[in-house]
């Protein structure tokens, strides 16, 4: 196959050795197998990597087994997985319901739970690069490339770079979109005993589900893996403090038969996308790209489609467009996150059975600043007006054909699921 664009990428880098930083890397070795191209994989060894239960969506069982060339079944047991056919809801919206967000087609599709560090040891083994350890202190777009700064180190050149350094620590307006209509900002994550039948090496195939359960401060995921179970409890610690969500993390761990725990990290986060997450050279993905809380399971499948996009692109494109191809890839990537973040929002936009100041924070402060957020003129993109087309699609008593494929990150079926069971 020719590919256009791959005389321009002679030099590659990917900083961050994370679930995206790791696809990244093992994404450019099957897309340029050759020897003419280099890779360095840079990491700080210093830097741990949290091995927290992830879900995901269907479109990773594909991506991982053209990845690593390895039988579905192998790659499960590697990924200390279990198969995830949706979310099943506790406690959300006006009739208090349990429901489930199916994939579809229901109970077919199907998606991994996995360990995050099993996955990044998983898609190392099928990456060819030179390793680097070593802090990054910045990196910046060149005249032809991007230039990475290190300490203690000289500084490199490349023709493109993959940042998948995580969620910065503070937001800036001038570069983040600011997205907290989605109503949380920190996890409790727990480490738990395995619910699920199985041992270590042997494929688990009956159908699991991520469990999101309302709480009176916020609402707790439950991931069920083949060795252990995550649990994590998501809230707004300046709503409620880190002593009453662990108290009634308590409780709801005790109410669901669990003795023990290990306790795993208190993680604060920002919900935001990058306003430049593609400039040419420089790629964001992953969370440096976007990040919202987990509910969706919206963080990996974003960092495929922002690798894959960026690839594509760089590959098939002549160089010489890429002034002007930069700049559109850019502005649907931004689209695209901040439509994930959109229905991840609207979760909220019911309520849930708790009538507490998180549930009416989120409902009544937090959720109708999305309008102001998402403003086009604001953000540059058209997310706010998918999400409201598709809004305004569920309130047609009959949905036409011509429309049952519409998307706005997800696909209606998504939007009709949660609609029904939140009672929208």
């Amino acid at each position: 196959m020719i590919l256009p664009g791959s005389e321009s990428l002679r030099k590659i880098a990917v900083v961050g050795r994370g679930t995206a930083g790791s696809i990244a890397a093992a994404s450019v070795t099957r897309l340029l197998p050759d020897r003419d191209h280099e890779l360095h994989h840079i990491y700080d060894s210093r830097i741990p990597v949290i091995g927290v239960g992830e879900g995901s969506w269907p479109s990773l069982v594909q991506e991982l087994h053209k990845l690593t060339k390895l039988p579905h079944e192998t790659i499960q047991q590697r990924l200390e997985g279990t198969r995830k056919y949706g979310v099943a809801f506790e406690g959300w919206g006006r009739r208090n319901w349990r429901f489930t967000h199916y994939f579809t087609p229901q109970q077919v599709s199907y998606a991994y739970h996995l360990s995050a560090d099993c996955l990044a040891g998983l898609l190392q083994e099928s990456t060819r690069a030179r390793h680097i350890d070593a802090k990054v202190l910045d990196i910046t777009r060149v005249q032809g490339g991007a230039q990475v700064e290190f300490e203690g180190r000289a500084s490199e050149r490349y023709d493109l770079v993959f940042d998948a350094r995580g969620f910065p620590a503070k937001l800036d307006p001038d570069r983040h979109i600011d997205i907290s209509f989605i109503p949380t900002n920190t996890a409790v994550i727990r480490r738990c005993p395995p619910i699920v039948g199985g041992e270590k090496n042997r494929t688990l195939v009956q159908h699991t589900y991520t469990r999101a359960v309302a709480r009176p401060h916020g609402w707790i995921f439950v991931i069920p893996l083949a060795v252990h179970t995550s649990y994590g409890y998501i809230f707004n610690r300046d709503v409620s403090s880190l002593a009453e969500v662990e108290s009634d993390f308590d409780a709801f761990l005790e109410a669901d038969g669990v003795r023990e725990f290990e306790p795993r990290a208190t993680v604060p986060f920002p919900n935001f996308v990058q306003r430049r997450i593609f400039d040419g050279a420089v790629a964001r993905v992953g969370n440096a790209a976007a990040f919202m809380e987990p509910l969706e399971a919206t963080a990996i499948v974003s960092a495929q489609l922002q690798i894959g996009m960026i690839l594509h692109m760089r590959l098939n494109r002549s160089v010489k467009n890429l002034d002007s191809d930069a700049p559109v890839v850019n502005r649907f990537l931004v689209g695209s996150m901040l439509c994930y973040g959109l229905f991840v929002g609207w979760h909220y936009s019911c309520g849930s059975r708790y009538d507490s100041e998180f549930w009416r924070y989120a409902r009544h402060h937090a959720w109708p600043r999305h309008r102001a957020a998402a403003d086009p003129e604001v953000v540059g993109c058209s997310a706010l007006e998918k999400f409201n087309a598709m809004i305004e699609l569920l309130k047609r008593p009959v949905i036409d054909r011509s429309d049952w494929n519409r998307m706005c990150a997800v696909p209606l079926t998504s939007y009709a699921q949660m609609s029904q069971g939140l009672g929208y």
